[in-house]
């Protein structure tokens, strides 16, 4: 692993009519890791992912993806930074109209020169890593909310991005669904190796799959660590917010167990 973040944000600041929503943020993203951004609602925690996206401009700070500032460069270099992405939305933003085959084959029909061939093997090759053999003619009303996100996952996906960005991937999941989902990120992520940013309000459970946990509080990264030293870190906001998830801790452990 190359010791060069993969992507960083330097300072970034967002501000809304008079509302300051980033007031500084730093965060360093490596390759091959999972770093999960962690924070109570409404602090700005997708945000952060939209101006890695190239989706929201800051007002001022970098954001450095392979250490070119995607808000300085062309629209080409950016249209080619943007081909090593794949996104999970929250709602895993299915095409109701297409069925669970052409909502994962989209990617490549629009950005490659794949044949049908190829695009039908790559496909089934991605519903199989899903547990979705057998969902190709189904339409998305027919799935539950675990199997559209697994779906969505497949489609984000399909084109071997390095970099997978996740926003709240299981929300409106139960317990069970949701270690489910858990469960193929982890496999994919280590059958594929691609890095994965995600904002998830799981806490404790997401400390599982992390490498890294940075916990955003007034719009500052209050730091970015492993999930073991995140639990026993000396920040007064992190202790905080772990004193506030630490019962939770105990209850999905009895749960899994």
């Amino acid at each position: 692993m190359n010791n060069q973040p993969m992507i960083q944000l330097i300072d970034v600041r967002k501000r809304f009519g008079t509302q300051e929503v980033l007031k500084g943020i730093n965060l360093s993203i490596y390759e091959g890791k999972t770093t999960v951004i962690v924070g109570e609602s409404g602090q700005g925690k997708s945000l952060i992912l939209k101006h890695i996206l190239g989706l929201v401009k800051p007002d001022s700070g970098k954001v450095l993806v392979y250490s070119k500032d995607i808000y300085k460069i062309s629209r080409k270099e950016l249209k080619d930074i943007r081909a090593d992405f794949g996104v999970l939305f929250q709602n895993a933003a299915l095409f109701d109209s297409m069925t669970v085959f052409e909502n994962v084959a989209l990617p490549l029909r629009e950005r490659t020169k794949a044949s049908e061939e190829e695009i039908t093997e790559k496909v089934n090759e991605m519903l199989k890593l899903m547990d979705l053999e057998g969902s190709n003619e189904k339409y998305p009303a027919q799935l539950s909310g675990g199997m559209r996100k697994r779906v969505g996952l497949a489609r984000a996906l399909v084109l071997n991005p390095k970099i997978v960005f996740f926003d709240e991937p299981t929300t409106g999941l139960d317990i069970a669904k949701s270690n489910e989902i858990y469960r193929v990120f982890f496999r994919t992520q280590t059958k594929l190796r691609y890095t994965s940013v995600m904002v998830s309000h799981d806490v404790p459970k997401i400390f599982k799959l992390a490498d890294y946990v940075a916990l955003l509080y007034h719009g500052v990264i209050q730091d970015c660590l492993s999930p073991e030293d995140f639990q026993t870190s000396d920040n007064p906001v992190i202790r905080e917010f772990v004193e506030k998830t630490m019962g939770l801790i105990y209850e999905s452990e009895q749960v899994e167990g």
